[in-house]
Protein backbone atom coordinates (compact mmCIF):
# COMPACT_ATOMS: atom_id res chain seq x y z
CA UNK A 1 0.00 0.00 0.00
CA UNK A 2 1.35 3.60 -0.88
CA UNK A 3 2.20 5.49 2.32
CA UNK A 4 0.37 8.86 0.27
CA UNK A 5 -3.05 8.50 -0.72
CA UNK A 6 -4.57 11.16 -2.44
CA UNK A 7 -8.78 12.79 -2.36
CA UNK A 8 -10.64 12.14 -5.28
CA UNK A 9 -11.69 14.87 -7.33
CA UNK A 10 -15.24 15.33 -6.76
CA UNK A 11 -13.99 15.96 -3.07
CA UNK A 12 -13.88 19.41 -3.16
CA UNK A 13 -16.94 20.03 -4.72
CA UNK A 14 -18.99 17.57 -2.27
CA UNK A 15 -16.96 19.59 0.30
CA UNK A 16 -18.65 22.88 -1.02
CA UNK A 17 -21.93 21.22 -1.10
CA UNK A 18 -21.89 20.39 2.47
CA UNK A 19 -20.37 23.60 3.73
CA UNK A 20 -22.88 25.42 2.26
CA UNK A 21 -25.87 23.10 3.43
CA UNK A 22 -23.90 23.91 7.14
CA UNK A 23 -23.69 27.51 6.87
CA UNK A 24 -27.55 27.58 5.84
CA UNK A 25 -28.22 25.91 9.87
CA UNK A 26 -28.76 22.60 7.92
CA UNK A 27 -26.78 19.87 9.56
CA UNK A 28 -25.42 16.90 7.09
CA UNK A 29 -25.52 13.83 8.36
CA UNK A 30 -22.75 13.75 11.59
CA UNK A 31 -20.91 16.36 9.90
CA UNK A 32 -19.49 19.04 11.75
CA UNK A 33 -17.41 22.19 10.20
CA UNK A 34 -13.88 21.94 11.51
CA UNK A 35 -12.37 26.11 10.73
CA UNK A 36 -8.49 26.29 11.52
CA UNK A 37 -6.45 29.70 10.43
CA UNK A 38 -4.00 28.46 7.17
CA UNK A 39 -0.66 28.09 8.08
CA UNK A 40 1.04 30.06 6.01
CA UNK A 41 -1.86 33.34 5.41
CA UNK A 42 -3.74 32.99 8.37
CA UNK A 43 -6.86 33.13 6.65
CA UNK A 44 -9.83 30.40 7.63
CA UNK A 45 -9.83 27.31 5.70
CA UNK A 46 -13.05 25.12 6.26
CA UNK A 47 -13.49 21.32 5.75
CA UNK A 48 -16.11 18.83 6.49
CA UNK A 49 -15.33 16.62 9.44
CA UNK A 50 -17.41 13.90 11.60
CA UNK A 51 -16.37 13.79 15.36
CA UNK A 52 -16.96 10.23 17.55
CA UNK A 53 -16.54 9.55 20.39
CA UNK A 54 -14.85 6.80 22.28
CA UNK A 55 -14.57 6.62 26.19
CA UNK A 56 -15.96 10.11 26.94
CA UNK A 57 -13.15 11.94 24.53
CA UNK A 58 -14.50 13.08 20.97
CA UNK A 59 -12.25 12.35 17.91
CA UNK A 60 -11.66 13.57 14.43
CA UNK A 61 -9.95 11.67 11.79
CA UNK A 62 -7.57 13.33 9.00
CA UNK A 63 -7.83 10.46 6.28
CA UNK A 64 -4.20 11.82 5.01
CA UNK A 65 -1.97 12.35 7.54
CA UNK A 66 -0.11 15.18 5.51
CA UNK A 67 -3.53 16.89 4.34
CA UNK A 68 -4.03 20.25 4.46
CA UNK A 69 -6.12 20.47 7.35
CA UNK A 70 -4.15 18.03 9.53
CA UNK A 71 -1.20 20.45 8.61
CA UNK A 72 -3.02 23.78 9.69
CA UNK A 73 -4.35 22.42 12.98
CA UNK A 74 -0.77 21.39 13.56
CA UNK A 75 0.59 24.84 13.53
CA UNK A 76 -2.52 26.56 15.17
CA UNK A 77 -3.79 23.85 17.65
CA UNK A 78 -7.36 25.73 17.88
CA UNK A 79 -9.99 25.70 15.69
CA UNK A 80 -13.85 26.15 15.49
CA UNK A 81 -15.83 23.17 15.78
CA UNK A 82 -19.79 24.18 14.26
CA UNK A 83 -22.92 21.81 13.48
CA UNK A 84 -25.45 24.07 11.77
CA UNK A 85 -25.55 27.14 13.89
CA UNK A 86 -24.00 25.92 17.09
CA UNK A 87 -19.97 26.34 17.30
CA UNK A 88 -17.70 26.02 20.14
CA UNK A 89 -13.89 27.39 20.22
CA UNK A 90 -11.69 23.53 20.67
CA UNK A 91 -8.20 22.49 20.68
CA UNK A 92 -7.29 20.00 19.10
CA UNK A 93 -4.25 17.49 20.29
CA UNK A 94 -2.64 15.00 17.99
CA UNK A 95 -2.55 11.45 19.29
CA UNK A 96 1.17 10.01 18.63
CA UNK A 97 1.13 6.92 16.43
CA UNK A 98 0.63 4.38 19.44
CA UNK A 99 -2.77 5.49 20.55
CA UNK A 100 -3.70 5.67 17.40
CA UNK A 101 -4.86 2.57 16.64
CA UNK A 102 -7.60 2.02 19.78
CA UNK A 103 -8.90 5.51 18.28
CA UNK A 104 -9.66 4.21 14.62
CA UNK A 105 -10.66 0.70 15.65
CA UNK A 106 -13.81 2.73 16.39
CA UNK A 107 -14.41 4.81 13.13
CA UNK A 108 -15.97 2.05 10.91
CA UNK A 109 -18.56 1.30 13.90
CA UNK A 110 -18.84 5.07 15.12
CA UNK A 111 -18.75 6.54 10.96
CA UNK A 112 -19.60 3.87 8.93
CA UNK A 113 -20.75 6.37 6.39
CA UNK A 114 -16.85 7.62 6.45
CA UNK A 115 -15.51 4.24 5.91
CA UNK A 116 -16.08 4.41 2.05
CA UNK A 117 -13.95 7.30 1.60
CA UNK A 118 -10.84 5.60 3.56
CA UNK A 119 -11.24 2.61 0.88
CA UNK A 120 -11.53 4.48 -1.93
CA UNK A 121 -7.83 7.03 -1.77
CA UNK A 122 -6.11 4.00 -0.14
CA UNK A 123 -6.21 5.17 3.53
CA UNK A 124 -7.52 1.55 4.27
CA UNK A 125 -7.52 -2.12 2.69
CA UNK A 126 -9.91 -3.11 4.86
CA UNK A 127 -13.54 -1.56 6.30
CA UNK A 128 -12.59 -3.89 9.51
CA UNK A 129 -11.78 -2.23 13.23
CA UNK A 130 -8.54 -4.19 12.32
CA UNK A 131 -8.07 -2.68 8.89
CA UNK A 132 -8.33 1.25 10.32
CA UNK A 133 -5.98 -0.05 13.44
CA UNK A 134 -3.33 -1.07 10.90
CA UNK A 135 -3.63 2.46 9.32
CA UNK A 136 -2.51 4.36 12.35
CA UNK A 137 1.08 5.59 10.49
CA UNK A 138 -1.10 6.54 7.30
CA UNK A 139 -4.16 8.36 9.12
CA UNK A 140 -4.49 11.70 11.88
CA UNK A 141 -6.05 11.19 14.92
CA UNK A 142 -7.11 14.68 17.16
CA UNK A 143 -8.11 14.51 20.17
CA UNK A 144 -10.81 17.56 20.56
CA UNK A 145 -10.84 19.83 23.75
CA UNK A 146 -13.05 22.50 24.65
CA UNK A 147 -11.48 25.65 25.26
Amino acid sequence: MSSSTFPPPWLKWANKIIIGLQRLGLPFGTMHLLTVPGRRTGAPRTTPVSPYTVDGQRYVVAGQVDGDWAKNVRAAGNAILARGRRREDVRLVELPVAERGRILREFPVKVPHGVTMFLKTGTVESPTPEGFEAAAQRCGVFRIERL
